[in-house]
């Protein structure tokens, strides 16, 4: 398969450069469960680069898990697109598996296709709130340090950090992990906080503001990044919160158009989101977009 001619056009259109990281959140299966393939994956960033929002970054959770790097990488670099990387962290052995993915593809492909690096995602939160003990705050902030040693002796400069929801930043007993991030990425929705739709705009930049404070006064010099938000499709209400396209939408507006004009990284949530209960996808698994992605 010729990747060239596929995204010729494409990249043909990408700005020459951005001021903030304007991504979506992508999961490396498809609706049966299966891997994406190199054309599911090539299918989804043209889909993406439709939008009249410039997108220029995804997100992806892991880096061996369905091939993803390995898949995704050549995309990238084809598409102009750049990739937040997620290393996950918990159990030896799989952390081990996600630095040597990591590890291969920036020695076959350079480093030129990364946005930014982030080793786990919501780990404070599972252990915290869900008490699945799988990482403390202390050995994460380990691993953090170990990866970015890995890609610094590579030569790789890119940020290196963290994504978890906002309550764990803000919660002192992981200032050890603000602390070794160069940046934190924040997943924060005012729909799991009972939040109605009227009020889902302050909820949401109260929570970044919270977070942005509590990584102030560590003084670590980390910069703030919006790695997940958005708002149902459909599901079951959540209190007052009410699952519907048209608050989907309305949370668009208000809060990706927010963002976008503050310059603000943001990553929104969910390019797909098959077979979950809410459902936070954009676009169904025919590619159909679910509400619009209007330019703000």
């Amino acid at each position: 398969m010729r990747l060239s001619t596929v995204f010729t056009a494409l990249a043909a259109a990408l700005p020459f450069t951005t001021a903030a990281y304007k991504g979506f959140n992508v999961g490396a299966n498809n609706e049966d469960g299966s891997c994406r393939s190199l054309q599911d994956w090539i299918d989804v960033f043209n889909k993406l680069k439709t939008l009249p929002q410039g997108i220029d970054s995804v997100r992806v959770y892991a880096s061996s898990d369905c091939n993803t790097l390995a898949n995704v990488v050549p995309v990238s670099l084809y598409s102009g697109i750049k990739i937040l990387v997620g290393v996950w962290v918990t159990d030896d052995g799989h952390f081990s598996r996600e630095k040597d993915a990591l590890y291969n593809a920036i020695q076959q492909y350079g480093s030129s296709w990364i946005a930014a690096i982030s080793v786990g995602s919501e780990d404070l939160y599972r252990a915290q709130y869900q008490h699945t003990n799988e990482i403390d705050p202390g050995t994460l902030a380990t691993r953090i340090y170990d990866v970015r040693g890995m890609v610094r002796s590579q030569g790789v400069n890119a940020a290196v950090g963290h994504v978890d929801t906002w309550n764990v930043w803000v919660d002192g007993q992981n200032a050890v992990v603000i602390q070794a991030c160069d940046f934190v990425g924040v997943d924060a929705y005012p729909y799991f906080q009972n939040v109605p739709i009227e009020g889902a705009l302050d909820s949401f930049f109260s929570s970044l503001q919270q977070t942005r404070d509590a990584v102030s006064r560590i003084g670590s010099g980390a910069a703030v990044w919006v790695t997940e938000t958005g708002h149902p499709v459909s599901g079951a209400n959540f209190g007052p919160s009410v699952a519907s396209q048209q608050n989907a939408q309305t949370y668009w507006n208000q809060v990706a158009c927010a963002l976008f004009r503050q310059n603000v990284d943001t990553f929104w949530y969910a390019a797909q989101d098959y077979n979950a209960n809410p459902s936070f996808g954009v676009f169904d698994a025919s590619g159909n977009a679910l509400y619009a992605q209007n330019a703000c």
